[in-house]
């Protein structure tokens, strides 16, 4: 009987777009990984400046250098473009290669508001190509084991949440020159840190009901915020606290659920893997079961950039929408805006409230005076 040998598929085409430190250290090595696995090749780099897009080809081996996004795209054709700009740009350039015919993989936040959001989406066509948000923390074996317990209801009833990106960034931090303002980086430490952790809670717990929020400047001199503190109450009845800040010494990122059942808790700082999750049973819970709750799977998979690259291109092959992004991906960014008009109006904001027309579908500041820029906040 004869056997067909089943045809490798074509090796996919990519771009890097930003050769920064989160291309140099991020992007380019999921992409190289995936290289050496036949699956694609990094074509080409894009970078406004001339000096830093050269050496970063040299560096990775990348044959084509290009200072202008538009021309890259008009004269290679490309699958996949992975944009690690400051967020301002990121509309225009998630844009530009949809249009292009290319997929888009781009870092967070996504962009400096729902609006903006909405006007990638709408450049996507049905089968693709899709816009994808770099939400690498929700990608992990881990995160998918617990992620069934709760909605298996293995655990009972979410009851009470406590979600927490305590980072510490310092002056020089915000001394580049794009970082703490509005028109440059979309919104402070809520948006550009707190929303990795904010995303995988909402990815394990699901859809929120209603806000209540603060927020301050309390170090940094900044337009945006350095802490944020908020009350979310979820649509299964949980009740969870959000604190995001930049502020503090003693750096964590921390989720904690506590179920009817058990209590579930990550702790870790820039990413975790199995040994990073905690799940301590109620009393009286027998001791087979809770240890069935512990059982992660064997391999390993670590919440990484590779591990949601992979994802991506899975569903690039199949021609699907790739987790992260449309519906998916905008749900995060729904509840940072309804964060900050919570803090800035100082009111309760549910889901959906915020569509067009609202100031805050436009801006993560919404035009508030005191936070808003003199040129958009009302006289």
């Amino acid at each position: 009987m004869n056997h067909t040998p089943t045809p490798h598929p074509r090796r996919l085409r990519a771009a890097i777009v930003g050769t920064g430190a989160i291309a140099r250290h991020s992007h380019l090595p999921a992409l190289q990984q995936l290289a050496t696995e036949g699956e694609l090749e990094v074509v080409a780099a894009v970078d406004v400046d001339e000096t830093s897009v050269g050496q970063f080809c040299a560096d990775a081996g990348i044959l084509h250098a290009h200072t202008d996004l538009a021309q890259m795209l008009r004269e290679l054709p490309i699958d996949l473009v992975a944009i690690c700009t400051p967020p301002a740009v990121h509309r225009d350039q998630s844009v530009a290669a949809l249009r292009a015919g290319a997929w888009v993989w781009c870092e967070k936040p996504p962009c400096p508001s729902l609006a903006d959001f909405d006007a990638i989406e709408a450049a996507e066509s049905e089968g693709g190509p899709y816009a994808a948000i770099v939400f690498q923390q929700r990608f992990s074996s881990s995160a998918d084991h617990v992620r069934a317990l709760l909605s298996s209801g293995a655990l009972g009833r979410p009851l009470v949440v406590h979600c927490q990106t305590t980072w510490y960034r310092s002056k020089e931090y915000f001394a580049v020159p794009w970082r703490g303002t509005w028109a440059s980086e979309g919104g402070g430490t809520t948006v550009g840190h707190g929303i990795h952790q904010m995303d995988l809670l909402l990815d394990l717990l699901g859809p929120w009901d209603e806000v209540r929020a603060m927020a301050g400047r309390l170090v940094h001199d900044t337009e945006t915020e350095d802490v944020s503190t908020a009350l979310v109450r979820f649509a299964n009845g949980a009740l969870a606290t959000v604190v995001n800040s930049a502020l503090s010494p003693d750096q964590v990122s921390r989720i904690r659920i506590d179920c009817e059942r058990a209590t579930v808790e990550l702790t870790h700082l820039y990413g975790y893997s199995t040994g990073n999750w905690r799940i301590t049973a109620a009393r009286g819970i027998d001791d087979e079961e809770a240890s069935s709750w512990r059982s992660f799977p064997p391999a390993d998979v670590p919440s990484s950039h590779l591990a949601q690259l992979r994802e991506l291109v899975r569903s690039l092959r199949a021609g699907r929408r790739p987790r992260s992004s449309g519906a998916d991906g905008r749900k995060s960014l729904e509840l940072v805006t309804a964060l900050y008009k919570a803090a800035f109006t100082d009111t309760a904001v549910h889901a959906d409230d915020i569509g067009p027309g609202d100031p805050f579908y436009s801006a993560l500041h919404g035009n508030t005076a005191g936070w808003a820029p003199e040129s958009a906040a009302p006289s």
